[in-house]
């Protein structure tokens, strides 16, 4: 596996020379954020951010994400052009070493949740989901105005302001389109720019929906084990991959996490490894990696990616935000300290079944 770590660039409250400091830390995934979804990506930017990596002894191969305009959601608008730009964004990510693609197709938000600092008993918060908060609101805007209220200077990736203002004419454009409307539109999508990866060896990993069920009334596509199926089967090409996000996936408990790695690592360009907590009600938390600390089975995914020879990339995700992190002070799930603590977990349990590897050779 690759290890790797997000990075928010220049803005990022964690800078590199932190990042570089984390034992087995190859890559690091980032963007261009502040170019709006439908615009080419400045070669300049893309061209700063890999210098700005090997100056500090780390590779730029790994985006997440290109964000893909709503209106190629919807399959509406300037359908073409939009298609033909973000193909040129993933020739000019090539140009500057990108190996992989993060994206997803969630209609209108990325990621949900209703806490972005929800105590734990240890004193750290982390990012957590209560279903009877999303059934009581009426108005998403004001939610959206919630979620970037507690995330403070911070602009939340999915949740960026330029988006955010446009809610009422988004709902109202997504009010009549059906999951199957939704899948033909992904499917149109990935014959645009599949053909473009193969061409310049960029693997585009698709994250699953977060949490995988419909929210608001909006349909979610990636959200099982059968639902990733049918997405890997509709474009059946090696460049067609997944993120393999097992914080999204579980949190629906129902979803086994290693049994998916195991069917289709062939197909995972990118493993995200977070854990969560589920509580009888159904609601959950983000909890701490160790395997102990929530349900997601981060031991076991772990050793399906071992088991399969996992050759991809692979990074800490959301963490607890621990010490001075408290709110306000970095990016929600994102601070530097339970990230790397992730990380020796990962490595630890990685280089435990390397040794029980050779154990079995030796006999």
């Amino acid at each position: 596996m690759k290890l790797s770590f997000r990075w928010y660039g220049k803005s990022d409250p964690i800078p590199l020379e932190y990042i570089r400091q984390i034992p087995g830390m190859r890559s690091i995934v980032t963007a261009v954020y502040d170019v709006k979804p439908g615009e080419v990506w400045p070669e300049e930017s893309l061209a700063g951010l890999k210098k700005d990596c090997e100056d500090n002894g780390l590779l730029f191969d790994v985006v997440e994400s290109i964000p893909v305009h709503e209106d190629i959601k919807l399959g509406r608008g300037d359908v073409e052009r939009l298609l033909e730009v973000y193909c040129e964004n993933i020739r000019r990510c090539a140009k500057y070493g990108v190996k992989c693609v993060t994206y997803n197709f969630m209609p209108v938000f990325d990621w949900t949740r209703t806490d972005l600092a929800k105590p734990r008993p240890d004193g750290s918060t982390v990012l957590a989901y209560d279903q009877a908060v999303i059934d009581r609101i009426t108005d998403p805007q004001a939610f959206a105005d919630q979620i970037q209220q507690g995330a403070g200077e911070f602009e939340m990736a999915g949740w960026e302001p330029e988006r955010m203002a446009e809610l009422k004419r988004l709902f109202a454009q997504y009010r009549n389109v059906s999951h199957e409307d939704l899948f033909r539109n992904l499917k149109y999508f990935l014959e645009a720019v599949i053909p473009v990866c193969e061409q310049y060896d960029v693997k585009m990993a698709i994250h699953p929906d977060d949490p995988p069920w419909d929210i608001f009334g909006l349909p979610r596509l990636l959200v099982d084990a059968e639902s990733i199926d049918r997405f890997l089967s509709m474009v059946d090409d090696p460049y067609n991959c997944l993120t393999l996000c097992t914080g999204s996936l579980n949190a629906n408990p129902n979803n086994n996490c290693a049994e998916i790695v195991r069917k289709h690592c062939d197909r995972i360009a990118f493993g995200h490894i977070r854990n969560i907590h589920h509580f009888p009600n159904g609601d959950f938390s983000e909890a701490a990696h160790r395997d102990c600390c929530g349900e997601t089975g981060i031991i076991e995914v772990l050793r399906a990616y071992h088991d399969c020879g996992f050759e991809g990339y692979i990074r800490p995700d959301h963490g607890r935000q621990l010490w001075e992190e408290g709110p306000g002070n970095c990016r929600p799930g994102y601070g530097k300290y339970d990230r790397a603590l992730g990380v020796q977990y990962m490595l630890g349990v990685w280089d435990l079944l390397d040794r029980l590897d050779e154990e079995k050779k030796k006999g």
